[in-house]
């Protein structure tokens, strides 16, 4: 990946483009109008950057919060060869965004966050700081992934399903470390489903559209409703390796 000088008159039909001289670029990146690439942003080959993006934004912490505490900035932003990012998503310094990942219009992925290896974030989702996604994870319109999630590979987060991290909603003490939800692989969340804080979904489970989830659901199981509850078993036919 060469450094960024010349680039300016490698993509004449990227009107209003901004682009830091740190900033790296590989061959082939293709730019929208009116982008914007901060300070250290690392651009991998082939990597499509649509209209209105803005990459490599720095986070602004609230004073009393854990991470502005800690101090120091965060690393810079690097984009995997052959990744798309679409019209108007922000994705900050310090998240990794794995080879022909997709972040969809209007996403948000924050910083030190990681999306796989071809893994999709859908339309206005957001990814929140922290959050750790596998490969080929299909996150749907309208999702947050919130603080300290862990997904792994080949999960589907069905559009507007929500997770969250603070019991007691900001009211802890100092220091208390927030618990995001944990999506063994191959699980899936339905449409608008809520996970409360520390919640863990068992490889290969199934949540049904709109369940409220408080309490871990054991793998291969199908649960639904609100507080939801154990319904049955996900039958072999339904398992990933048979929808590869």
């Amino acid at each position: 990946m060469g450094l960024v000088k010349g680039i300016f008159s490698a993509v004449p039909s990227a009107p209003g483009l901004v682009l830091s001289p740190t900033a790296r670029i590989g061959a082939d990146v293709r730019f929208g109008a009116n982008v914007v690439v901060h300070d250290g942003v690392a651009i991998g080959d082939g990597v499509t950057i649509e209209d209105g993006v803005v990459l490599g934004k720095g986070p602004r912490l609230a004073p009393g919060s854990a991470a502005a505490a800690a101090g120091g900035g965060p690393a810079p932003l690097t984009i995997g060869e052959g990744a798309t990012i679409c019209c108007g998503a922000i994705v900050f310094a310090g998240a990794t965004i794995g080879p022909r990942a997709i972040v969809g219009d209007q996403a948000y992925v924050r910083e030190r966050a990681s999306v796989g290896e071809r893994s999709v974030i859908g339309r206005g989702s957001a990814v929140d700081n922290d959050v750790a996604i596998g490969a080929r994870v299909s996150v749907q319109t309208a999702v947050y992934l919130t603080a300290f999630s862990v997904v792994e590979d080949d999960v589907f987060v069905g559009p507007c399903a929500m997770t969250t991290n603070d019991d007691a909603m900001g009211r802890i003490a100092r220091g208390t470390p927030l618990r995001g939800a944990t999506l063994r692989r191959a699980c899936r969340i339905g449409g608008g489903v809520v996970l409360v804080p520390g919640v863990e979904i068992g490889e290969e489970a199934f949540v049904a559209a709109g369940a409220v989830v408080t309490r871990d659901v054991a793998p291969r199981t199908v649960v639904m409703g609100v507080p939801a509850r154990v319904v049955r078993e996900v039958p072999d036919a339904d398992l990933i390796e048979r929808w590869r």
